[in-house]
């Protein structure tokens, strides 16, 4: 049984006139006679009562109608939803994102998306660096925006979006908010506001000043970069955070500063798995994000 034996079967049944529907299938009768006889001898016995002056359906052919109706009817549907996925006037792509760019850059970017795209939901997981790469390894989501992780496996495909320098993010009364810039040595009087561990901006941080053999004596430290930029602005202490989170911590009443002397440098991109071809809508995604940040350049 073929899909066009039995979609020239239902229209037949609706008509009851061979004539007629050999013209709603774009048909010629013999072809359509054919198609019904093959339909039979597919399924093994008679489905229409063929005379001279009507058609008919037997007992099967009545089976027959009701469940093809609903089959077609369920084929069609799916044709329709592959053709508008393919179209991307529907469907849904999932994108895992580290607080620090998720409550920055992401927002806006997704408004361009949808803009484009109004149909495609958008399945956001906002997520620490270290999970969002798993996410994407798991195949739980498409597309992962984070820092470059360490150890890159065979599977994953980096695609770097840009290089976020760290600022310094202090209390609008700190003597050093009016800098140019300021130097570890100029907050190390200071209590010290970083994200709890295994942040990768933590992480980076304290490589980075280990290196430098600077250390960092944390006064306090919280999950959310929104609380760390709350703590400073309440002039609790002093912090670092990705430039990603200027506007954030600007919000939250701090001050950002250029920061140097060490320089931390954290290469930004777009996570994906290698052997795993996109959907069209994350295809989608992918394509405004790289666009958003190519704009910026």
């Amino acid at each position: 049984m073929t899909l066009r034996q039995l979609k020239a079967f239902l229209v037949v049944a609706q008509t009851l006139n061979f004539a007629e529907a050999s013209k709603k299938m774009f048909m010629s009768q013999p072809a359509m006679s054919l198609a019904i006889k093959s339909l039979e001898e597919s399924v093994g016995g008679q489905l229409l009562v063929r005379t001279t002056r009507a058609v008919s359906l037997t007992p099967e052919g009545k089976a027959l109608y009701e469940r093809g109706r609903r089959l077609v009817a369920e084929w069609d549907a799916m044709e329709e939803e592959m053709r508008q996925r393919f179209a991307l006037e529907r469907g849904l792509v999932s994108i895992a994102a580290m607080p620090s760019f998720a409550a920055n850059q992401l927002p806006d970017i997704i408004a361009r998306f949808r803009q484009r795209h109004p149909g495609i939901n958008v399945q956001v997981n906002d997520v620490v660096a270290e999970e969002t790469v798993e996410l994407v390894r798991d195949g739980k989501v498409e597309l992962g925006v984070t820092f470059r992780p360490e150890g890159l496996l065979e599977q994953d495909q980096f695609t770097p979006l840009c290089v976020d320098q760290f600022v310094a993010v202090l209390p609008p009364q700190h003597p050093a908010s009016e800098y140019d810039s300021v130097s570890w040595q100029q907050l190390s009087g200071d209590e010290f506001i970083a994200l709890q561990r295994p942040s990768m901006v933590r992480v980076k941080i304290e490589e980075t000043l280990s290196a430098a053999g600077i250390p960092l004596d944390v006064a306090f430290d919280s999950h959310q970069l929104a609380t760390v930029g709350r703590m400073v602005g309440a002039g609790l202490g002093v912090s670092v955070a990705p430039s990603l989170c200027r506007q954030q911590m600007l919000d939250a009443g701090a001050r950002i500063v250029p920061l140097n002397n060490p320089v931390i440098e954290s290469e930004l991109g777009v996570l994906t798995k290698r052997s795993h071809e996109l959907s069209a809508a994350g295809q989608a995604m992918f394509d405004v994000i790289l666009h958003c940040f190519s704009a910026r350049s």
